[in-house]
């Protein structure tokens, strides 16, 4: 390989990368809750997932573009690892529809079918129609369709540029002759697997060898082995797709390898220790496009049949492979707790709705932490784990409320009525919490990458406010926990400080700006991060509030508000002055003469 060929097979990877992120992207806006359904109806068994699968593939003509897209759908939380697997199995059939196609560019005045039927001429049309939907087209659900055309047309340009980076390796002879000169089974499955591990194509791989085929020098006992090897090496742009995606989108990717090298393993022990004894007469059968494309199908359809009965087991080699640490662990256990057969037995559902709710809270608390963990050391690797943990936020709300809603349908009593009420009340304010904490990592990202700092006064009275922070987030998560209607009621009070301490310290920043302490950009990051601070605060107080009128049969929010904030509420201005001197910015002038 020359650097020119090296650079044209790099240029391809970034352009298949950025394709499957601009697709992946796209259809999560456009279809959210809507495209997690239709996946799952439509791959709620096995045989519906193998049939998606190759009815894709075979439009797309592209097992490893199907698998990428699979993988971005698991990977976005829009499809589980037991559902991609069926599509992943339909793929490597429909794969085979490409050998049958080339097939007609063997048939006198057939090219311009084969191509028409091409991936370019696909690929320009989607890209045609996805640049017509960005620029001319206002309504926005337009503009996300036309990111999903684009997306998926450089995904496949970039295929395309991988393989047309080494196709100057087919016209070498040294790397023809090596694809003829395997007599030995096992050397012939190594040959197919590296041959389409370079070229990136199972369908490019398959398409040389029937051209090679024309030729008369490619027998029945050279081709079964390599195709054999296709399948595996095909899977190196999938495994490819997976960097950078999270733990279930690397096992969505090991699967398309495991389907392809169980298949190679089971068929080749058996067919090969079966001609050991009768020696199979065909062995020596010169073969041409035609059966090529015809033994391509076989293999991959006797493959799919073989492991269909064992997805389950496929799954769980795939996340024995692939571990999930304790802490993904408890998440997906929560998601399991949301099953709709409890629904018929309210008080189950209840019980379970709360642990899947307390899941959400214990989320979005350790998310806070780790973004205010981010202001003092900033980490490229944490800001992306904040990012992916607001995803399983998000995920979490759509579930719960899905489920929750679900429940309001059955016939409860007045104690689990009160309970799904206060769960649909706090549902999106847990939610919210995630929310600013990512957004207090975009304020830690910009002072990082701008170098920017705030003065040593601003920073001792930021750090004030956030140790107020996390004990309002750690009061409410604890009394929703608990259900502890005590501690939920010391929350107001600090609520009301930390909305004080924003305000002043606003004030005070505004005075730092004017002297030139400060400087008018970390102004702006300054003011941001009090106000996701403040919002953090409030949405605590939304949480308190919906558990105390809940339980009082009376949600009046303003009324209680009030009632508690009277001159009377010993406790609450009790507990306010407790808060008060506990965080105490004036600190700040002690500590500095001491």
């Amino acid at each position: 390989m020359g650097v020119t060929m090296i650079l044209s097979l790099l240029s391809g990877i970034a352009l298949f990368l950025f394709g499957m992120s601009l697709m992946g992207d796209g259809l999560k806006r456009v279809a959210g809750n809507k495209l997690e359904l239709i996946l799952y109806r439509l791959t709620n068994t096995p045989v519906k997932g193998v049939l998606l699968g190759a009815v894709v593939t075979a439009i797309i003509q592209s097992s490893s573009a199907t698998t990428v897209m699979v993988v971005g759908f698991v990977n976005s939380g829009m499809m589980k690892v037991s559902q991609a697997i069926g599509i992943i199995m339909g793929a490597n059939i429909g794969t085979s529809i490409t050998g049958w196609i080339l097939c007609l560019s063997y048939v006198e005045g057939s090219g311009g079918i084969a191509q028409l039927l091409s991936t370019a001429t696909i690929s320009a049309i989607v890209a045609i129609i996805g640049i017509v939907f960005k620029l001319f087209v206002k309504k926005q659900t337009y503009h996300e369709l036309g990111d999903i055309m684009l997306g998926f047309s450089i995904l496949m340009v970039g295929m395309q540029n991988m393989s047309g980076a080494v196709a100057p390796l087919r016209e070498s002879e040294r790397f023809v002759n090596a694809l003829t000169m395997f007599s030995n089974p096992i050397a012939g499955i190594i040959a197919g697997i590296l041959f389409t591990a370079v070229l990136q194509s199972a369908s490019a791989s398959v398409g040389i060898i029937q051209a090679l085929s024309v030729t008369g020098t490619i027998n029945f006992a050279t081709a079964l082995p390599i195709t054999m090897g296709i399948g595996v090496g095909a899977s190196c742009p999938v495994l490819l797709s997976s960097i950078g995606t999270n733990k279930n989108g690397k096992r969505t990717a090991l699967v398309y390898l495991l389907n392809d090298l169980f298949g190679m393993v089971v068929w080749s022990v058996i067919f090969y220790s079966v001609h050991a004894i009768v020696h199979f007469p065909f062995m020596d059968m010169t073969m041409g496009p035609v059966s090529i494309a015809l033994i391509n199908t076989v293999f991959r359809m006797a493959t799919t049949l073989v492991l269909l009965p064992w997805i389950k087991w496929i799954e769980n080699l795939v996340f024995w492979l692939v571990k999930d640490s304790e802490e993904e662990s408890e998440e997906q256990a929560d998601f399991e707790l949301l099953e709709e057969r409890f629904l018929a037995y309210p008080a189950i559902a209840v019980n379970q709705s709360h642990k899947a709710m307390n899941g959400m809270a214990r989320n979005a608390r350790k998310n806070l932490e780790r973004s205010l963990l981010l202001m003092e050391h900033y980490s490229q690797e944490k800001y992306q784990e904040i990012l992916e943990k607001e995803n399983l936020i998000d995920k979490y709300e759509d579930r719960l409320g899905t489920y929750l809603m679900m429940l309001t349908g059955k016939a409860m009593n007045l104690e689990q009525t009160k309970q799904v009420s206060k769960f649909l009340h706090t549902l999106s304010d847990f939610e919210r919490l995630g929310d600013h904490a990512e957004h207090i990592a975009g304020t830690a990202k910009e002072l990082y990458e701008k170098k920017m700092e705030f003065s040593e006064k601003a920073q001792y009275e930021i750090h004030v406010v956030q140790n107020a922070v996390q004990e309002i987030v750690e009061l409410t998560v604890n009394a929703f926990y608990e259900d502890d209607l005590e501690i939920a009621a010391k929350v107001e009070p600090l609520r009301d400080l930390i909305g004080i301490l924003c305000d002043e310290l606003k004030m005070k920043h505004i005075a730092r700006l004017r002297t030139g302490k400060c400087k008018l950009k970390q102004g702006f990051a300054f003011n941001d991060l009090l106000n996701n601070l403040e919002r953090v605060s409030a949405h605590c107080s939304n949480i308190a509030v919906a558990m105390i009128e809940l339980e009082a049969e009376d949600f009046g929010t303003h009324a209680y508000l009030r009632n508690i904030k009277g001159v009377k509420n010993i406790n609450y201005a009790q507990q306010f002055e407790e808060y008060e001197k506990k965080y105490d910015i004036s600190k700040y002038k002690k500590n500095k003469k001491k």
